[in-house]
């Protein structure tokens, strides 16, 4: 399993979840709509300070980001 694959879909659906845009979680966040986009592609690698800061705009825990089981679910 490509983690980059799993923290997008978790990204994607977390933020989907929370109501919120594309752009509202990059102004959140602070970076550009396309950097959200990438990441939900799983083509962003991301650092540990730039998931804290996405874990925060999204209301969950870092670690939410990286669980395999959520993408598992939906699949």
């Amino acid at each position: 399993m490509d983690i980059r694959r799993v923290f997008g879909a978790n990204v994607r659906r977390y933020r989907v979840a929370a109501g919120l845009s594309q752009e509202a979680v990059a102004v959140k966040m602070g970076v550009d709509r396309a950097y959200v986009s990438g990441m939900e592609r799983g083509q962003q690698n991301v650092t540990l300070l730039t998931m804290w800061h996405l874990s925060e705009a999204l209301g969950v825990r870092p670690a939410d980001l990286l669980d395999e089981t959520v993408e598992d679910a939906e699949t």
